[in-house]
């Protein structure tokens, strides 16, 4: 089986190697930018609006007067940067005839760029090598790896490398297209997965992941580095020195939620043939817990990250050979006894489920699990 796959990892650039990145994600940035006010501009005088090849061969003519800067990066970086504002722009007018058909969707037109929130990214396509201690790509050179050995080295087709400042660290993420064996079923069972704050997944076998909760626990340190940040001057040395800061203190709590995330999707992919999850309204659950002055709820829901882990377990288990199914919205997996199925009102305070008619006393999110598990394999094997 054929696969696009994605590895992500740390740059060990020097001073020299940095500028020149800087220099890559400035240009893509302009170009970006550039770009969309010239569509902006068409739109005003009722013109067609440039495509993505018709405003690279725009930006080549300008290159040889007033942009001769850009002869110093890649051609690819602002060639790409073009393309992905094509992309934005088709994403916004598709939301827009979703928003005209009725669907709750969010639509936003595409913003312009702006350093004050991070140098960005840029993308390479082309000569792109991978060592076991480096990565050479085109105008850059070779890039020293923080973590060797972890970037595939032969065996795939080089698509992209995306290079990314993030908290004053820059990373190269490679895309690349593989085979893999196709995956086989076999004899692993199948299980519901019920998704909280409290645990971050609990499995119907009663295995149960952590919420390492990255947020909250870094909630002091984010409001020391927050008010560091409103009390230096801007545009001053120091204020640049504590904006870094505060990015380093958020990449980290990115990275705890990240590692979490993977680390229970992939057991889960891995291990089981088939899995069921409820399909939740995230943003829903979040804007009503907002609205009800439950601020701080909203604040956890936001932090488990449920969507992204529905988004990696269903990539996951195409590689792995496990089914994703989603149970409705409205499914009764909480109110409903998994034992013998009467159904009753839960409070959010209460962590027991103690049935009533049946006597059985278990964890209430073990009970949505096991109760998602026994609609699962009525699906599964009818």
């Amino acid at each position: 089986m054929k696969i696009v796959r994605a590895f992500k990892t740390e740059l060990d650039l020097n001073n020299q190697q940095k500028s020149a990145c800087a220099r890559h994600a400035g240009a893509a940035r302009f170009a970006y930018n550039w770009g969309l006010a010239r569509k902006q501009e068409a739109f005003v005088h009722g013109e067609k609006r440039p495509s993505a090849i018709d405003l690279h061969r725009e930006l080549n003519v300008l290159k040889k007067t007033e942009l001769s800067w850009m002869y110093a990066v890649s051609k690819c970086a602002p060639q790409e940067a073009l393309r992905d504002l094509d992309k934005a722009l088709a994403h916004f007018f598709r939301r827009v005839k979703e928003k005209q058909a009725g669907r709750n969707v969010k639509v936003g037109f595409p913003r312009f760029k702006s350093k004050k929130r991070g140098l960005g990214s840029f993308r390479l396509t082309g000569a792109i090598h991978v060592f076991e201690k480096a990565i050479q790509l085109p105008r850059l050179g070779k890039l020293r790896l923080k973590e060797c050995g972890y970037l595939p080295t032969s065996g795939v087709h080089m698509l992209s490398a995306t290079v990314r400042e993030k908290g004053g660290r820059w990373f190269v993420s490679l895309q690349v297209e593989m085979e893999i064996p196709d995956p086989v079923r076999g004899e692993k069972p199948v299980a519901g997965v019920d998704l909280g704050i409290h645990r971050l997944a609990q499995v119907s076998d009663g295995i149960y992941f952590e919420n390492p909760r990255a947020l909250k626990n870094a909630q002091t340190k984010l409001k020391r580095l927050q008010r560091v940040v409103s009390r230096r001057q801007k545009g001053s040395a120091n204020h640049q020195k504590a904006v870094r800061q505060l990015a380093r203190a958020h990449l980290q709590v990115a990275n705890i939620r990240k590692d979490a995330l993977h680390q229970a999707t992939t057991y889960l992919a891995k291990t089981k043939s088939a899995i069921m999850l409820e399909d939740l309204n995230v943003s829903g659950m979040m804007a009503r817990e907002a609205c009800f002055a439950h601020h701080h709820l909203a604040q956890a829901i936001a932090d488990v990250g449920m969507y992204e882990f529905r988004r990696q377990l269903a990539y996951k288990g195409q590689w792995y050979g496990c089914e994703v199914f989603l149970a409705n919205r409205f499914f009764p997996s909480t109110k409903r006894c998994s034992q013998c199925g009467q159904e009753k009102a839960v409070s959010l305070a209460e962590r027991v489920y103690a049935c009533e008619r049946c006597g059985q006393v278990i964890y209430r999110d073990l009970n949505a699990a096991a109760y998602m598990r026994i609609d699962l394999e009525q699906l599964f094997y009818s």
